[in-house]
């Protein structure tokens, strides 16, 4: 079974009060780069590109709680990053207008991301 349709499948069955907001930032997630895939690892989905990218929390309810897991340099970069522990960096949306504020540095940070895991 493909991970797009385990994550397909978890949201189905996801009950969260910002539901959409993180079929919103999947979307513009899986849009960033072709050479992502996903699957539900942790508890939630998670995005991967030879290693594993950022995983939703979806145990927390007040936002979309989306952890980058080597996130730490590109705080700088991308400020809407919260720091965490062990080199993790937290992207926290609380509504729609909240995801659609940080569409493109979210997809910028993704590409950052990606082309990191190429030069290495």
């Amino acid at each position: 079974m493909s991970g797009q349709n385990e994550v397909d499948r978890f949201f189905e069955t996801l009950s969260h009060p910002l539901k959409a907001e993180m079929e919103k930032t999947r979307e513009i997630i899986m849009a960033a780069s072709p050479q992502l895939t996903e699957t539900v690892k942790w508890g939630g989905p998670s995005f991967e590109y030879r290693e594993t990218l950022a995983t939703f929390s979806p145990r927390v309810k007040d936002c979309v709680a989306l952890v980058f897991h080597d996130g730490e340099p590109f705080m700088e970069r991308f400020p809407f990053l919260e720091a965490g522990p062990k080199g993790k960096a937290y992207a926290k949306f609380r509504s729609m207008e909240d995801v659609e504020r940080h569409r493109s540095d979210l997809g910028a940070l993704v590409t950052a991301f990606v082309l990191n895991m190429e030069s290495v």
